[in-house]
Parts: C-alpha cells; sequence; structure tokens
C-alpha cells in the first residue's frame, strides 16, 4: 500500500530552518511510513466525499509532528510492540478533524497554503467529515487494547472541544487576560501534543513518573508551539505558517500578542483594537498598523520570550531519561518549534 506522504519528498526542500527535526524525521521514519500507510487505509469509505475531503487535507503537507511525538515517546520507553502506529495514526486524526472543524468555526478560506475543505465542499461535509476521522481514531484506540492510552486521548478530545467553546466565549473579546488565553491554548493546541506524548510510555508500561515527565513535555511543547505561531501571524510569511500572514487580525481573534498589546497601549491604540477585532472594522493599512503597535509595546518579542519560558520546560520534563538519540532529538525539536520564529 502506498503513503499518504512521504518523508522523502519533502525534505528536499527543507531549510536550514527545518534542520531541527531531521533527527525526529530520520529516527521515527519507518514507523511514520506504517502510520501514513494506515491514514490512507482508514480514510477509505464507499461515499466518496469522504476520502476526497480527508485526503485534501491530510495530503496537504504538515510535518506529522504529533504522530512522530507519538512514535519518539513510545521509543524512548523501549516500546516493543505495534500499538504504538495505530495511536499515532489516531492523534492525527484527531488533529486533522480538529482543524476541519476550526476552519468552519473561523470561517478560514486557507489551510497549508490550500483553499480550506469548507471552501470546496462545504460546512456541512467539512464537520460531518472531520466526525468521521474522529469515529476511525476511536476504533483505532479500541483496536490497541489500552485502556488507558484510550482513556488518555479521549479524554484529550473533550479537552480540546472545551477549549473551542472557550475560544469562542473570549473570540473578539479585547478584554481577554493572559491567563484565559493561555486557557484556551491550552485546551486547543497543547492538549492534543500532550495526550500524543503521554500514551508512548502508557503502552510501554513505563511508569507513572514517566508517563507524566512524557506529558509535561508535550504540554509545554504544545504551549510554546502555538506562541510562536501566534507571533509569526504578525511577523512571518505565508510559507513558513501554511496560510496567510495577518489571517488571525482578519478573522478578530485575540492572541498573546494582541492581549499584551491592548494591555500596554493608549487609550488611542486600544480603541484601534476595538474598532478592528471587536467591531470586525478593518480598513487599508490596519494591518501594517496592528504591526506597529506591537513593535512599539514589544509585544512579539514578548510573545517569543514566554514560548522560549515553555519550550525550557518541555526540555527539563525529558531530564530524568537517559542520554540516547530519541532524547537528543526530542530535545532538538523543541528547538525548531521555537526557531520558526526567528
Amino acid at each position: 500500500m502506498g503513503v499518504v506522504v512521504a518523508f522523502e519528498d519533502k525534505e528536499a526542500g527543507q531549510s536550514a530552518r527545518e534542520a531541527g527535526i531531521e533527527r525526529l524525521v530520520g529516527l521515527t521514519r519507518a514507523d511514520m511510513e506504517r502510520v501514513n500507510a494506515m491514514i490512507l487505509s482508514r480514510t477509505g469509505s464507499d461515499v466518496t466525499m469522504i476520502p476526497e475531503v480527508a485526503n485534501h487535507l491530510i495530503s496537504s503537507g504538515g510535518k506529522r509532528l504529533r504522530p512522530m511525538l507519538t512514535l519518539a515517546t513510545a521509543g524512548l520507553s523501549g516500546y516493543r510492540g505495534e500499538g504504538h502506529v495505530k495511536l499515532a495514526a489516531s492523534v492525527e486524526f484527531m488533529h486533522t478533524a480538529t482543524l476541519l472543524h476550526d476552519d468552519v468555526v473561523d470561517q478560514s478560506d486557507m489551510r497549508r497554503g490550500k483553499l480550506a475543505a469548507r471552501m470546496l465542499w462545504g460546512n456541512e461535509a467539512s464537520v460531518l467529515v472531520g466526525d468521521f476521522l474522529l469515529g476511525q481514531a476511536f476504533k483505532m484506540m479500541v483496536e490497541v487494547g489500552s485502556l488507558r492510552a484510550l482513556d488518555i486521548l479521549s479524554t484529550a478530545a473533550a479537552v480540546i472541544a472545551e477549549g473551542e467553546v472557550l475560544q469562542l466565549s473570549v473570540a473578539k473579546n479585547t478584554q481577554t487576560t493572559e491567563d484565559e488565553y493561555l486557557a484556551v491554548i491550552r485546551g486547543k493546541t497543547a492538549e492534543l501534543f500532550a495526550a500524543a506524548c503521554e500514551v508512548g510510555p502508557v503502552i510501554a508500561n513505563g511508569s507513572k513518573t514517566d508517563a507524566a515527565a512524557c506529558r509535561s513535555y508535550g504540554l509545554n511543547l504544545g504551549i510554546a508551539f502555538q506562541l510562536i505561531d501566534d507571533a509569526l501571524d504578525y511577523g512571518g510569511i505565508a510559507n513558513t505558517l501554511g496560510k496567510n500572514t495577518g489571517d488571525d487580525f482578519r478573522e478578530g481573534k485575540i492572541t498573546l500578542p494582541v492581549v499584551l498589546s491592548f494591555r500596554r497601549g493608549s487609550e488611542a491604540e486600544r480603541a484601534f483594537w476595538t474598532r478592528t477585532l471587536q467591531e470586525g472594522e478593518i480598513r487599508d493599512g490596519d494591518l501594517e498598523e496592528a504591526q506597529a503597535i506591537m513593535k512599539r509595546h514589544r509585544a512579539l518579542d514578548d510573545t517569543i520570550q514566554r514560548a522560549e519560558h515553555y519550550a525550557k520546560m518541555a526540555k527539563d520534563a525529558l531530564a530524568l531519561f537517559p542520554a540516547s538519540p530519541m532524547k537528543q532529538a526530542l530535545n532538538e525539536t523543541v528547538d525548531f518549534c521555537v526557531a520558526r520564529a526567528h
């Protein structure tokens, strides 16, 4: 059976910025080929639209970081079975389902540099195919036979949904606090990283300490990853993001650079954020003005600094594991996630 994404093809154009995950990619390559084959087989359906919609997003790129982390933490814990492949595929299906649902909620037009699935097949199809992928994810979890792993990933699915709903409650609200925003990204983004990393030692019958350490690594890595994305949206380039620079601004999203800029800004600057994000009245030149305000108040620099803080905690979480190529790869992955901003 073929694979959905051939990593060999992706590496040819890999930039120096991406070199930080080469070790992780190399160490998980053989298992990732099996994960990709599993993904392809589990998107099959007699309902033609299901594989069309699913594969539009699944085959559109992405580094497959979350399933690689499941494989890596299983390897770090000495796992020798087969279950990590199905759990990694489950993690990727959960992630893909979340993206399909997110694009509908956020009314996004682009995803990974391509038209979002909802723009081609409609909102209804995007939501329902996302539900199909979640169903397939849980089916694979059950097949693995680890009740604890099933508990971790099913709990993550609920927490992710809570994070999405919490984001709705703070959407376009310029009064959002930093703590409130961090609660959103812990649920929306970091929880899946945490669960993806925790199930590795769990199926390896590792200690509770090992499982907690891997979970902490994933949670802090996920927070750092999202904070860098927040900064990149105002200071990055489109092909780095897989979306257009300024999408968060145009969609009225309250992210940490906005929270910091609003708190630190003058009355006129706060009025600017209220007009553009809360009221949705965006004029020509407003994105550039938003970037200028952020620069004045070091909002992007401080967002990156916070990401570096969580990145350090992710590395600290792995300190109890003995030195190994896999541990080195996981630490380099942390560096890669933060280096995207430089």
